[in-house]
């Protein structure tokens, strides 16, 4: 794990502060771009005088199937981290569905004969196919073997995106969902949608923010609490009706019920579950509700007496959940790791909607530190209001604490995220991004007043785009509603990132000889700049001396 010093750089101590623009990508200035509607004086200043380039966040640039997948958080940071590019959640998943490996392991063996002794198999996950969390293929293929493996009762939870697909999309993919159950029904199998509600609001809460999503969730899946209505479609439709302006992500729980209005699909004693996300930050918290012995989060009344499995394992460290279908990718040998094992000090800061991408996920999907003396790692406190109301979120506190850790002289890479872009972006309104915009540029001013005063060396890059495009298009137009509206884009995009470096002693330019540069390429960046050569088998550095 030792690190050669770097031929042609020296290691004087050097600092080097890295920020992440969570969600803040690269797109022509069209209406709906945030970021350039934005007033960013400080992020313009930095790239009228310092080199930069745009890289790859999405597709198979940070390890998915294809270059039409959208990039995410999760495997933006992984690649940021790491310095290579690993095949990240969809793209395992599918290579196990194809190749049949998923239904052949003793854990799936055990879901379907205790299925068949009088259990019901339970799905839960996101109902969509973004392909950033779960794709709905997925679900389709593991209830087409389940029941040709013998399984004859089955029951779907679905969680309504509208974030990562678009934001009233919820109908089309219910309507999916009922057809397959339909034709499953047709051939015997007692198959039907049991509960569900949108994503931000149930079940799928994260980092701890807010454990009453996780509970309103549970308790419509298992205790059947909630709204009761005789169909999915019936209960989106309604709540459509009754809020004009709500979208997929915000429905409230929904429970379906029966003509005697009693709930069709209680989560009980002999089940079995699977979650069928494969993507972990939003899946560690119901893993743990099902599964904890001692919980102490919220009450979850009777407990049944179930085999829970998640779609992969979300935390490998907390070994959260026991069971799992699909192997997680194996990640070693991080800048992070490398770092701790050559003695240079680490900090790392995020508020908490972020807080595990610059630690976990950074890590290569590793909960904890490499070394309790040699890092930091500070979680400022999520804001519990919808984003949109406070587009600044905790930016300020992030910069004081990446503020006071450049000035303290006692870390030689400090790493943030700021959130807001992603975010704020998520919530489809375009003012409040640009004001989340403008927020990370005021921060960014902030720290650059610290980096100029101690000759530390500022990393500014992003994960993936969100706040970049705003609205919908199609065939290059704004598709509106009808009101003649622009209609809002929640989700990520498929635009590049800047990575720009800012060097005080001006020393280096772009290596424009670096081929198809995306997120990987910052770890043996990062490691150069503080003077040591990276591995040979990262990504290369994307700059060179001038």
């Amino acid at each position: 794990m030792l690190l050669n010093k770097h031929p042609s750089i020296p290691d004087e101590g050097q600092v080097v502060v890295e920020i992440i623009m969570d969600g803040v990508g690269i797109a022509p200035s069209v209406p709906g771009n945030a970021v350039n509607a934005a007033y960013t004086p400080n992020l313009d200043k930095l790239f009228s005088t310092c080199p930069h380039t745009e890289i790859n966040a999405h597709g198979k640039a940070v390890g998915l199937p294809s270059d039409g997948d959208m990039g995410n958080s999760e495997v933006g940071h992984n690649a940021l981290g790491a310095g290579r590019v690993f095949e990240q959640g969809a793209k395992l998943v599918n290579a196990a569905i194809s190749s049949g490996s998923i239904f052949k392991t003793p854990l799936f063996n055990k879901i379907v004969e205790r299925c068949k002794s009088g259990g019901t198999l339970h799905f839960i996950g996101l109902l969509s196919d973004g392909n950033v969390h779960s794709h709905i293929n997925h679900l389709f293929a593991i209830m087409k073997t389940a029941v040709e493996m013998g399984i004859s009762s089955l029951r779907v939870h679905p969680l309504l995106d509208g974030r990562d697909v678009g934001e009233k999309s919820s109908p089309e993919y219910l309507q999916k969902l009922e057809d397959f159950l339909s034709a499953l029904r047709k051939t015997g199998v007692n198959a039907a949608i049991a509960s569900g509600g949108g994503r931000m609001v149930v079940t799928m809460d994260r980092y701890g923010a807010d454990w009453s999503i996780v509970e309103r969730g549970y308790n419509a899946h298992v205790h059947g609490t909630g709204r009761k209505f005789s169909s999915a479609l019936e209960a989106v439709k309604t709540l459509y009706s009754e809020d004009a302006h709500i979208t997929d992500q915000f429905l409230p729980e929904f429970v379906i019920t029966d003509s005697d209005n009693n709930p069709i699909g209680k989560i009980q004693n002999g089940d079995c579950v699977i979650f069928f996300n494969f993507r972990g930050d939003r899946a560690i918290e119901i893993s743990r509700a099902f599964e904890d012995e001692v919980f102490t989060k919220f009450d979850r009344g009777l407990r049944p007496e179930v085999l829970y499995a998640g779609m992969m394992q979300y935390d490998g460290d907390a070994h959260i959940p026991a069971n799992y279908l699909v192997d997680p990718p194996s990640i070693s040998r991080t800048m992070g790791e490398y770092l701790a094992h050559n003695g240079i000090s680490q900090f790392a800061c995020a508020e908490t909607q972020k807080f595990g991408h610059v630690t976990y996920f950074w890590n290569g999907n590793r909960s904890g530190k490499f070394s309790e003396d040699l890092e930091e790692y500070v979680e400022v406190e999520s804001d519990r209001i919808p984003f949109e109301q406070r587009p600044w979120m905790k930016s300020a506190q992030v910069a004081d604490e990446v503020i006071k850790a450049t000035k303290g002289g006692n870390f030689r890479f400090i790493r943030a995220n700021f959130a807001n872009g992603d975010m704020v972006g998520h919530t489809g309104s375009f003012t409040s991004t640009v004001y989340a915009v403008e927020s990370v540029d005021l921060a960014i001013g902030r720290i650059l007043e610290a980096v100029n005063e101690t000759g530390a060396i500022l990393v500014v890059t992003a994960d993936h785009g969100n706040a970049d495009e705003m609205y919908t298009h199609k065939k290059g137009e704004i598709v509106t509603d009808s009101n003649g509206k622009p209609v809002p884009l929640t989700s990520h995009t498929l635009n590049k990132v800047i990575y720009l470096v800012k060097d005080p002693s001006d020393r280096f330019i772009i290596d424009e000889s670096v081929s198809n540069p995306g997120l990987a390429n910052n770890a043996a960046t990062v490691i150069s700049l503080l003077g040591y050569q990276p591995p040979e088998d990262f990504e290369p550095c994307l700059l060179k001396l001038r």
